[in-house]
């Protein structure tokens, strides 16, 4: 049987990234798969939409954006990441007030001494100055400018806003940082109002006030996290939240002040890694509160993976997303692609996910800049912190066969897969259906071998289109009757790596087992 598109888009990436994107000939279509594993995209079993990726864009990773790159550097730096000719990055995560890594103090948006209040927010600020200069303050220091310039390049980016901590004096400890919670059933207004004078709905409140203030500097957010990491009390600002806490805050406080100015904004929880979700989400989310939740997010630091399935088969009409993972500059090339393209690009949109946000867009050769010294991680991509090059790691292309590959508004489809987990036994697959009938696929290999692949598409019979997918690599095959994105990746620039001395923790990957130590 033909071909029944009359475009064709396939590449390779392989995992140790001697093949980036590497567009390859259209494979002939055979009546017999022989050997290959058969891979059959079936476009009549939809699943959950897929909304796209990307990465956050932290105090960090902007003022590398902003600071080390040059005018020119910086817009072409973004223009192939987000444009959606090119790389077509969508999804944006950024903190709601100071994270980890920050190139500044840590902050939030009403910074007062612990035993003062401000009921009414009325010191509440995104901070001070022209967005980018070199006097500015807060968010409008590095945030705000580098939002701003990839909504002129893509104003459909979907922005995600988290916070790290509620203002100090909102905290039982009087303190942004080691955790410490919300004050709970106390009162910082004139009466017994809960919306008005109570702590719970000063910080709901307090969220809608940066909502509506980055809208005003032409920032729409589209959805909030209750909380990064509720589980997590590090040296950084962190606050800590039950599953149970934080969907009573989203029901009662968060939900009915966003009503009353942002009503469709998604509001999701969780925000932390499959080791939060020990229990089944129905007997800690009331299907009232759940009413009131759009989602919930997972980020992938910590297994059990399966833990997932606590939350993805809890509620039917949440959406799905991982807003958190990055590697370690020297991860080997088998953990790296396991992390990313087996567990987060293939596992998880199998199972249910509908976006990617990693972690988090860029740091520079050491790892740095942060508050806690932790060189050694790196981001998406990894900028020279003195001349604003760029080094591309295997986080990026995994994004890019999304954004380039998968048009806004696709569904995720079934189709055949050989690796229960993503990360052992054979090929994995992942593949998606757009509204104008473009069909795109990712195949994984999650093995150190090649393994030949034989791909057809349900209603087309047996016309079998072979090709090899290198070790811990990626191909991705995308057909249309219209003109197919086939943009090429830049070039990367060439500088020395400098991730020692490491501190802090290393990640894992999946089937390894995290080994403490004496850094914490």
């Amino acid at each position: 049987m033909p071909n029944t598109f009359a475009n064709e888009f396939w590449t390779v990436t392989s995992g140790d990234l001697k093949q980036r994107r590497e567009a390859i000939p259209t494979p002939a279509v055979e009546a017999e798969s022989g050997d290959a594993a058969r891979i059959v995209i079936d476009t009549a079993d939809r699943k959950q939409p897929w909304i796209g990726a990307g990465a956050a864009i932290t105090d960090a990773a902007a003022s590398l954006i902003w600071g080390s790159m040059n005018a020119e550097q910086r817009h072409a730096f973004l223009d192939d990441a987000f444009n959606p000719a090119k790389g077509g990055f969508s999804v944006i995560r950024i903190p709601l007030g100071s994270c980890e890594p920050s190139s500044q103090p840590y902050y939030t948006y009403d910074d007062l001494p612990f035993g003062e209040h401000d009921n009414t927010l009325s010191k509440f600020s995104l901070g001070t100055g022209e967005p980018g200069a070199p006097d500015a303050t807060k968010d409008f220091k590095y945030i705000i400018p580098v939002v701003l310039e990839i909504l002129k390049i893509n104003p459909a980016v979907k922005i995600i806003a988290s916070p790290w901590s509620a203002p100090a004096w909102m905290k039982n400890t009087g303190h942004l940082c080691q955790g410490g919670h919300l004050r709970f059933g106390e009162w910082t207004g004139n009466g017994f109002d809960p919306m008005h004078d109570s702590f719970e709905g000063c910080y709901a409140r307090y969220f809608v006030k940066y909502v509506e203030e980055m809208a005003k500097i032409g920032i729409p957010i589209w959805g909030v996290t209750v909380q990064n990491e509720p589980s997590n009390a590090p040296k950084w600002p962190a606050m800590m939240w039950t599953l149970k806490q934080q969907a009573a805050f989203a029901h009662d406080f968060l939900r009915p002040a966003m009503n009353e100015k942002f009503p469709e904004m998604r509001i999701f929880i969780n925000d932390d890694s499959t080791h939060n979700l020990l229990w089944p989400v129905r007997d800690l989310v009331t299907p009232d509160q759940a009413s009131a939740i759009d989602g919930l997010t997972v980020h992938t630091y910590e297994g059990p993976y399966s833990n997932f399935f606590n939350a993805s088969r809890a509620y039917p009409h949440w959406m799905l997303g991982m807003t958190e993972r990055r590697c370690m500059i020297d991860e080997t090339v088998e953990d790296a692609a396991h992390i990313m393209s087996g567990i987060i690009g293939n596992w998880l949109v199998r199972n249910g996910e509908s976006f990617i946000a990693l972690w988090n867009m860029a740091l520079d050769e050491r790892g740095l800049p942060n508050q806690v010294g932790a060189t050694g991680r790196r981001g998406v991509v990894t900028i020279q912190h003195e001349t604003g090059q760029v080094i591309r790691n295997l986080e990026y292309f995994m994004l890019r066969a999304f954004g380039q590959d998968v048009k806004p508004g696709s569904v995720v489809v079934r189709s055949s897969n050989y690796t229960p987990d993503g990360w052992s036994g054979g090929l994995g697959s992942v593949a998606f259906l757009a509204p104008d009938g473009d069909v795109a696929a990712h195949i994984y290999n999650p093995t150190g071998e090649p393994i030949e692949a034989a791909v057809t598409i349900n209603g087309e019979g047996a016309a079998w289109q072979k090709v090899t997918v290198p070790a811990w690599g990626t191909v991705t095959v995308h057909k249309s009757n219209f003109a197919i994105n086939e943009s090429s990746v830049p070039e990367d620039d060439e500088f020395e790596l400098n991730p020692a001395p490491k501190h802090l923790l290393g990640d894992v990957a999946p089937g390894k087992v995290r080994v403490w130590g004496s850094d914490d």
